[in-house]
């Protein structure tokens, strides 16, 4: 089965589409298909991954796959949450991840409590008027460092640290955060939903 994602984040794809392998799901990239990106006017990760995925949908005429995912920290209520990857944008700085980063560090400089959890929407619909979307949250708790660490991944990962793997997500290999990560707590839940509700696999 084919789904159009609502990103064109490279990365982003590779690891969905090494999560959704197993049913034999074949993701393309909005941007392939010259789709433009959706806004994302609200407040919470499933409301934006749902317009993203009907968005998608309406405008490519396939079943469409979206993402919704960012970092919450406890002390910083709940921020950047769904502004996360414009974080430092909103403050008037670039928008890439290592201003991001930059931020968050600015943020947190006197703050001891750094709990934070890595969240993830992941919401895959038949067609844009889907009554029935299928929905799926992953939270990844740890915590915020106080310097980058760790060369992989992309976003927030060289900051995230996981206390039960002993490393920045960064740090991880695909493997082990395709294993661990909020998205693959969300994908296994949709993968789930994909079977029963859909009939794949």
């Amino acid at each position: 089965m084919r789904l159009v994602l609502a990103s064109n984040n490279a990365k982003k794809l590779a690891e969905l589409q090494t999560l959704f392998a197993p049913l034999g799901i074949e993701l393309v990239n909005q941007g392939a298909l010259g789709i433009p990106e959706a806004e994302e006017p609200f407040d919470s990760f499933v409301e934006n991954a749902l317009a993203k995925a009907r968005h998608a949908a309406q405008l490519s005429g396939l079943p469409a796959l979206a993402d919704d995912s960012g970092i919450s920290v406890t002390a910083l209520g709940g921020a950047p949450g769904v502004r996360s990857a414009r974080y430092a944008a909103d403050a008037g700085g670039a928008k890439s991840d290592a201003a991001n980063n930059e931020r968050l560090l600015r943020e947190m400089a006197r703050i001891d409590a750094r709990e934070a959890r890595f969240v993830c929407a992941l919401v895959a619909v038949r067609s844009s008027t889907d009554p029935e979307p299928l929905i799926a949250m992953g939270r990844w708790q740890g915590r915020i460092l106080h310097e980058l660490t760790g060369e992989g991944g992309f976003g927030y990962d060289p900051l995230m640290y996981i206390d039960a793997l002993g490393a920045t997500v960064a740090q991880l290999d695909a493997a082990t955060k395709n294993q661990h990560s909020h998205r693959a707590l969300a994908a296994a839940q949709l993968l789930a939903q994909f079977r029963e509700a859909w009939g794949l696999g």
